[in-house]
């Protein structure tokens, strides 16, 4: 089913809604687009981070402990 077809017969269900009902829709609509957003953003982040050469430095960081060091394994 095409994006615009999805619209038309969203839009004739929602005209055999009372009012009140609609508001909900709208709501939940809003809650929808703001939670994709959101993700957008966040994935955004995640890969400008992940190709970031801002910790780079770490790698070349020797380690400064080790198994030996553990009192205690698990």
């Amino acid at each position: 089913m095409t994006k615009e077809l999805l619209i038309k017969q969203t839009l004739k269900t929602l005209k055999k809604l009372p009012e009140s009902r609609i508001k909900e829709v709208s709501d939940f609509a809003e809650f929808i687009l703001k939670k994709n957003d959101e993700e957008v953003i966040q994935k955004g982040i995640e890969k400008m981070v992940s190709e970031s050469d801002s910790f780079y430095f770490l790698n070349d960081e020797e380690d400064l402990y080790d198994e030996d060091d553990l009192k205690e394994k698990y």
